[in-house]
């Protein structure tokens, strides 16, 4: 067990609505539970009451009843969930219209823009009325090649409003990887900005849309919002219309919400597509609302007078999580920019003057303000803060130190990690527990999560691999394009038949907490023996010779021996002397085990665009197998440093 880093008070516990829920299951159905792993096994072991209750805690609204919560427990995929509801998303979202604060946007070098809830549905009221003229309904797909900001969720909200089905990329993605993606599910409206800042610099996304309008025939109507300019010239775009042209002129308009089954088809997320065509996830509408309520109330202790912040692009699956919050009420706060421009506290600076309480981010957004030495608790006002939030890849044990000492001492770090595919967690914050130094604090309610060893069986204290034993609401409703459900079925469960296998290498610990030790298919095996990758990195990064680091396992006499390419820092060399270093610093740590076999210099670690490192395009690089889908990656370009290594053909 780890150090105890934050630990809540007494009356910190009894405050959080975690707590709330705790008390309401114990009166509704007759318990005592006192603490949170109590909670836990009773909402696996009774898993349509605990979805009956969550329902009625977040207060779903729904203009029809549910008949039966689920009809199948046993059955995953394809067990129907709150079968009879009709509800319709938007207007679970758009349940406040007050004057309370919405939406904060700030992009670089800008000042900061504000919505209230009564501004924000009354702009999704005009856009969704134009959407209906321009002849979207139930079904059709519209889409966003957007900026994190306000427009993206207004049209967003506006779409699935009249029952359309949302899907989005980040204005970086390339040609290929928005055809990839769109191509697939062919859209009929599409919402785009003039185009974006980074790092101080004006980035035209206009040619990328009208390259890729030749190619999307589907497309009836492109909307255009200006952002980096006042006037846009859109005559080089086919069926374009200026944003403030486009949506209705009326005011004290009334959103006529489309009332739909639960299952209704709300976005289409994607996998990566490093390893090939990008899978098109379908997610429902009530599945995606009732998991986001329950992750941000329980989980994250969200409430309304709460200003929460992600940082995020339109691309990744946290920023559907983060718009969840509007049926919270709390306010929103969207950046778009670098994180790092034009100074490494902007983000920090941000989080003072917003007053923002929950900030959220990525384990390498906080390893790279380590490396920077910047120290935000000592630079700014973080008063308000009361919870960091840390995904997209495991945060380093001294990540934790960190965070407790360079931003707040009092604060719950609620690392958490799940995916696109669920657009949700397993495993979670949980504002009744402390927080270990390592660990992920808790499995997320009715998540049936367990580590399976070789032989399928469950176990703790040991790595194994991440499954998900019962179904859940967010679960895909199907795949695209999959009409014999074979893509789906072997995304998940082509390992162990009826069970979710999630692609996570992971240890329970005894207090019921999660170490996540890195994904199991680039888990290295030399010997036979598995290891997470998460465990070399941790050790490698302690190292101020080492800016970066990927690990693989490489195929090599008939065994898997281990590779570390490194990036290192500023003018240091990799000298003999250095290697030494880190593999002594690896066997003291570690195990022998861990111990590279090569270290090897490169110039920079590829990372897809959501920052997570990429092994295994680096592993087929170096087995001289094509990587199918470099648009997929932020900077594919970096993948031919790998390619044909000579030290890799030596022993």
């Amino acid at each position: 067990m780890g150090k105890v880093l934050w630990e809540p008070s007494e009356d910190t516990i009894k405050n959080t609505n975690m707590y709330s829920f705790m008390q309401t299951v114990n009166q509704s159905r007759k318990q005592d539970f006192k603490d949170y792993n109590q909670l836990y096994q009773w909402s696996i072991e009774n898993i349509p009451d605990f979805w009956d209750l969550m329902w009625k805690f977040a207060d779903i609204r729904a203009s029809r009843p549910y008949q039966q919560v689920v009809d199948n427990q046993t059955k995953m995929p394809g067990a129907k969930w709150f079968t009879g509801a009709t509800l319709n998303f938007a207007e679970n979202l758009l349940r406040f219209k007050d004057d309370r604060t919405a939406l904060i946007f700030k992009g670089e070098a800008r000042d900061s823009v504000r919505l209230t809830y009564s501004e924000l549905y009354d702009e999704v009221a005009r856009v969704a009325k134009s959407l209906r003229e321009s002849g979207v309904s139930i079904g059709d797909r519209v889409v966003g090649f957007m900026p994190n900001m306000p427009e993206s969720i207004i049209a967003m909200l506006a779409a699935v409003s009249v029952g359309a089905t949302w899907s989005s990329c980040s204005p970086d993605f390339g040609i290929k990887g928005v055809l990839d993606r769109f191509g697939q599910i062919k859209p009929k409206v599409l919402f785009t900005a003039d185009g974006y800042f980074f790092k101080g610099k004006e980035i035209d996304s206009l040619d990328i849309i009208s390259n890729i309008i030749k190619k999307l025939p589907s497309i009836e109507r492109v909307v255009v919002i200006p952002y980096t300019r006042e006037t846009v010239d859109i005559d080089r775009i086919p069926n374009a219309v200026h944003y403030h042209d486009f949506k209705s002129g009326d005011s004290g308009l009334e959103i006529e919400f489309e009332q739909l089954p639960f299952d209704h088809p709300l976005y289409i997320m994607y996998s990566s597509g490093t390893t090939g065509l990008p899978k098109c996830m379908v997610q429902s509408a009530g599945g995606i609302l009732i998991n986001h309520l329950k992750e941000l109330l329980l989980h994250t202790d969200l409430k309304r007078q709460d200003t929460i912040f992600y940082f995020t692009t339109c691309g990744w699956m946290m920023w559907n999580w983060l718009t969840s919050s509007l049926a919270v009420g709390a306010t929103i706060v969207l950046y778009d920019g670098n994180p790092f421009h034009p100074h490494p506290g902007v983000l920090w600076e941000m989080a003072q003057n917003e007053k923002i309480t929950v900030f959220g981010t990525s384990a390498g957004y906080l390893a790279a303000l380590q490396a920077s030495n910047v120290k935000p608790g000592k630079e700014y006002d973080l008063t308000r803060l009361r919870a960091v939030l840390s995904t997209g890849s495991p945060l380093s044990v001294e990540g934790f130190q960190f965070v407790y000492k360079n931003i707040k001492e009092d604060l719950q770090l609620a690392s958490i990690s799940g995916g696109t595919d669920l657009n949700g967690c397993f495993i979670l914050g949980n504002p009744m527990e402390p927080v270990y130094e390592g660990e992920l604090q808790c499995r997320g309610l009715a998540m049936k999560v367990e580590a399976f060893d070789e032989n399928g069986n469950p176990v703790v204290r040991q790595q194994g691999e991440l499954v998900c034993s019962a179904p859940f609401p967010s679960m895909p409703i199907y795949f695209w394009d999959d009409p014999d459900n074979r893509k789906y079925h072997n995304a998940y469960f082509d390992v162990y038949p009826g069970i979710w296998r999630h692609g996570d290498y992971i240890e329970i610990t005894d207090n019921g907490g999660v170490i996540i030790y890195g994904r199991s298919d680039a888990t290295l095996n030399p010997g036979g023996v598995r290891i997470g990758t998460s465990d070399i990195y941790r050790q490698v990064e302690q190292l101020k010779e080492i800016d970066d680091s990927v690990v693989i396992g490489q195929t090599w006499k008939n065994d898997i021996r281990i590779i570390l390419f490194v990036k290192i820092a500023g003018n240091i060399k990799l000298t003999d002397d250095l290697k030494n270093k880190i593999k002594q610093t690896i066997r003291k740590n570690t195990s022998p085990r861990h111990v590279p076999a090569k270290i090897i210099s490169v110039p920079d670690i590829p990372y897809t665009l959501n920052m997570k490192k990429v092994e295994l395009a680096v592993k087929k690089v170096v087995e001289n197998k094509p990587v199918l889908n470099k648009d997929a990656l932020s900077n594919p370009e970096v993948l031919d440093y790998y390619a044909d290594i000579k030290e890799l053909q030596e022993d």
